[in-house]
């Protein structure tokens, strides 16, 4: 049997695919965060009333291209005894921490309560996030946006590749294990995306993501 050749997309088709993607994603995320909004809200309320302090923030991380890209998130950690004496000054708190990620672990102690637990589990408190691909800084997925000292660690002379594609609210290693891969893994499974990258791996990584938002499973 004749061997069926490999047919491969030219650049300007492949150009005008992820232009549709884009658009697309847009009004997708600008619906997404209209349905999601109540459940933000409550989420903030209730998060503001137990730290005390505003329920979002903007964490500083290296967006696309190297631009500068402030993460929203709802709040999910604080410090009991600053919360008592910090009250809410403003909507959004401004965070440059490069140490902090390096933190993260299971149990961690400035995840106050568990509600908060249960917001992180489960994403909620990245849902925020649905603005940035509204505004085009993000994409619904893509390598997930790290801090430059992250970056210089452990992505090294790989960290120019990956900011070559958006950042995303999903991605490839959140989907194989998220919390528990080393930084080695996910700058493996980071650089695997952005190489191989194509719509349909955009798709499937989508519908990979609902039941592991669902499950919560190595998220914390």
């Amino acid at each position: 049997m004749a061997t069926i050749p490999l047919v491969r997309q030219p650049e300007p088709v492949r150009a005008l695919s992820w232009q549709a993607v884009a658009f697309t994603e847009r009004i997708v995320a600008a619906l997404m965060l209209a349905l999601a909004a109540p459940v933000v809200l409550t989420s903030g309320l209730v998060l503001s009333l137990f730290s005390r302090r505003s329920p979002l923030i903007a964490h500083k991380r290296v967006g696309w291209l190297g631009a500068p890209l402030w993460v929203l998130k709802l709040r999910t950690m604080w410090d009991g005894a600053a919360g008592r004496e910090q009250r809410t000054a403003r909507w959004i708190e401004q965070i440059d921490d490069e140490v902090g990620p390096d933190l993260k672990e299971a149990g961690d102690p400035r995840v106050a309560n568990a509600f908060a637990r249960f917001c992180r589990r489960h994403s909620i408190d990245e849902i925020p996030q649905l603005w940035h691909v509204v505004t085009g800084q993000m994409s619904l997925v893509g390598p997930r946006p790290m801090t430059a000292a992250e970056l210089r660690r452990y992505y090294g002379p790989d960290a120019d590749e990956i900011l070559q594609v958006k950042p995303g609210l999903a991605g490839l290693w959140q989907v194989s294990g998220r919390n528990r891969l080393n930084y080695a893994q996910r700058r493996a499974l980071d650089l695997q995306l952005v190489r191989t990258r194509s719509v349909r791996m955009y798709l499937s990584l989508l519908l990979r993501t609902i039941p592991e938002v669902l499950g919560g499973a190595n998220s914390w």
